[in-house]
Parts: C-alpha cells; sequence; structure tokens
C-alpha cells in the first residue's frame, strides 16, 4: 500500500510538471514572433504592429495623409478607454499623431468594446516607440476596469488630455479629462449623474446603446476640469458603480490589474 501511495505521489509531481512545461511551452510560442510588423502583446488581447512604409494603395483607401509614411496599429478585443488613454501618454512621449480611433462592438461577447487606434508618423522608430509606450501603459490603465459575469465598470482620469483623448473624446487639449463607462447601460446613466453632481466639472460627451457607443450596451461619461474635481467626479462615480453592479450577480468584482485613480 506505501508503495503505492509513492507511485500515486510521483505520478502526480511527474504529470504537474508535464503540465507545467506544456503551458510554458504555449506560452513561449504566443509571446512574440519574428515578423517586423510585430511590436507585442498585453492585456485584452491587445497587439501592437507597426508598418514601416504604407503601400500607397493602402494610404488612398484609408485616407491616409501621405506624409505619414509610416504607421502604427494598436488593436484589441476588450478594451477602449484603457487603450484610448494609454495611446494619449504614447502621444505625449513620442513624435507621433493620431490618425484615428474606432471602437469595434466586441469585448468577446461582453457588453463592450474592442479598439483600433491608428498612429503615425515620418519615421518608423516615432511610431513604434507610441505602440511601445501605449503596450507598457495599459496595464495601468486597465486598473480600474472592473468586471463581474453582470457587466463591467471602467473609469479613467488624467491630469493633462492629450491629441489621443482629443481625437477620440472631443477632450480639451491639456485640461484635467475623466471618463465613466458601465455596462448594463442603466448603472451608466446613475453613475454619469453621480459624477456630475459630486464636483464642479465640464461635460465634454454623452455616449449611449445607439447614440456613439456601436450600440455596445454602456452608457460613456466624459468630462473636464479641474484635476481636482475630475478626479473626484470619477471616484464618487466608482463607488456607486461597484454597488449597483454587486446586485445584479453574487460573484466578487475585481479590478483587471491595481487600480490607480
Amino acid at each position: 500500500m506505501r508503495d503505492n501511495l509513492v507511485e500515486q505521489i510521483i505520478s502526480e509531481v511527474v504529470n504537474k510538471q508535464t503540465s507545467d512545461n506544456a503551458r510554458d511551452k504555449k506560452s513561449a510560442s504566443i509571446a512574440g514572433c519574428g515578423l517586423t510588423e510585430f511590436v507585442g502583446t498585453t492585456l485584452g488581447h491587445t497587439i501592437g504592429l507597426v508598418i514601416a512604409n504604407v503601400d500607397h494603395q493602402l494610404h488612398d483607401v484609408m485616407n491616409i495623409d501621405k506624409k505619414y509614411r509610416s504607421i502604427g496599429i494598436l488593436g484589441a478585443r476588450t478594451g477602449a478607454g484603457p487603450h484610448i488613454f494609454a495611446a494619449d501618454e504614447a502621444v505625449k512621449a513620442t513624435n507621433s499623431e493620431i490618425l484615428s480611433v474606432e471602437l469595434a462592438r466586441d469585448t468577446e461577447g461582453g457588453g463592450g468594446h474592442g479598439c483600433l487606434i491608428i498612429f503615425g508618423a515620418t519615421d518608423v522608430s516615432d511610431v513604434r516607440r507610441a505602440i511601445e509606450v501605449a503596450l507598457s501603459e495599459i496595464e495601468r490603465t486597465m486598473g480600474d476596469v472592473y468586471g463581474s459575469p453582470a457587466g463591467h465598470l471602467e473609469f479613467q482620469y488624467t491630469a493633462r488630455a492629450s491629441f489621443a483623448l482629443n481625437k477620440a473624446f472631443g477632450a480639451p487639449v491639456g485640461k484635467a479629462f475623466g471618463m465613466t463607462c458601465a455596462s448594463p447601460a442603466a448603472i451608466g446613466v446613475v453613475i454619469a449623474d453621480v459624477a456630475a453632481k459630486s464636483a464642479v466639472i465640464e461635460p465634454v460627451g454623452y455616449a449611449s446603446p445607439s447614440k456613439g457607443t456601436s450600440f455596445s450596451n454602456e452608457v460613456i461619461f466624459t468630462f473636464a476640469g479641474d484635476s481636482g474635481a475630475v478626479r473626484q467626479a470619477v471616484i464618487a462615480a466608482r463607488e456607486v458603480g461597484l454597488q449597483l453592479l454587486a446586485t445584479l450577480d453574487p460573484t466578487p468584482i475585481s479590478s483587471t490589474t491595481k487600480p490607480y485613480i
């Protein structure tokens, strides 16, 4: 009986090692590739790519100014706000511009968006660096994205908006800017009201399922103003949103990474 027990323990150890090795090999196999267009991946099934010399025919059909010889491409299945705020930091840090921001109806079956963000520059090193910065920022900007089987909440804040946020949301460049988002959309309406009442802010935009959200089950509220006021509005909305989402499913609500607001 002792021998059988020893054999069972050894078998379990061997199986675990085999499983771990297989998992490690799988992780390694998707960690990157040898293509020059590939920059990296991150949370939300996000991929960063570059094209050093865009074909002139693609310039035409994409309606891109030909002075942008190189483009950077940031795409994700899950996440829009985190990626746009990350792209905003990338624009601040590099000699690149935002050419377009599109929100896909996605979230891999959930109630929200994926995204496609295009950077442009005359030199490929600039867009490559922009993609690198954006990919590295997404771990931070995912910090105040919360989810449960019933839906999700998303909160974003920056002390100084730049051109990505201006392109996507009409944010005033140089001013503090905040965003609240919730799915189901009903919760989004309430937390937008909470944000507006909690501090002196300047509303910038309001998007609902049939007006501005690619028919996702969300309401998105964006606003600008004094840095302290914008941050307070986001925090107040977050507190109420978490309480409301918790009523829909008993599963604990968790943040995607470490909250930053």
